[in-house]
């Protein structure tokens, strides 16, 4: 099968029941995505398949087959951060940083359903093109992913200021993911949204940011 990751066609023969995580940790060895519970209850191995937030854990890896997978070490480089990856490392939205990556994906993906207008069980008016996010709407858009230090006042912090950052279309990236379509808004269908940054290479923050993407 051949899947996309962080921008670059991967090619890799494997067994069927070999989930996404095992395969970016051990074949790809993409460590930033992290394995806690290994049951989809903490979200530590969020990433985004398509540019939607999936649990890798959960998420069998030939259902990623033709697709695009973003991992944090695709969001940004040491030298060119996700503005989500710098407002952590300000806000401190971290202790340890084992939850961190899947945090941040799951964030950059929750950031662009709410532009998109996708509600949520406290979203006020449903019939706004572009939700205004308040800090509850956030607790509750991001209350899949746990952190066990107690950190997720850092975490809100730092997500709230990150509302409406953009960055380059990453589709040019991922060629030939869904025949490169057009989707009504622009977009090729099956390319993540234009607003965080897709690049290839491994992050490795300096100082604070190493709890960014930690093997």
């Amino acid at each position: 099968m051949t899947i996309w990751v962080n921008g670059d066609e991967v090619p890799v023969p494997l067994d069927a029941r070999v989930s996404l995580a095992d395969l970016l940790r051990e074949q790809l060895h993409l460590t930033g995505t992290k394995v806690g519970c290994n049951q989809g209850a903490c979200g530590a191995c969020t990433v985004l398949i398509d540019g939607q937030r999936v649990l890798a854990c959960l998420t069998l890896a030939v259902q990623a087959d033709g697709k695009c997978v973003t991992t944090i070490e695709g969001l940004g480089a040491a030298d060119s951060l996700h503005p989500l990856q710098a407002a952590f490392i300000e806000h401190d939205g971290f202790q340890c940083g084992y939850c961190t990556p899947g945090q941040i994906c799951a964030a950059a993906a929750m950031l662009d359903e709410a532009a998109g207008g996708i509600p949520s069980y406290l979203t006020a008016d449903l019939a706004t093109d572009r939700i205004v996010l308040t800090r509850e709407e956030v607790q509750e858009r991001m209350s899949g992913n746990l952190c066990r230090c107690g950190a997720h006042n850092g975490i809100i912090d730092a997500i709230m200021p990150s509302q409406g950052s953009t960055g380059h279309d990453p589709c040019d990236l991922c060629p030939g993911v869904v025949g490169r379509r057009r989707r009504a808004d622009g977009r090729r269908a099956g390319c993540p949204p234009a607003w965080w940054r897709h690049q290839s290479g491994r992050f490795d923050a300096q100082g604070r940011g190493t709890a960014i993407a930690t093997n």
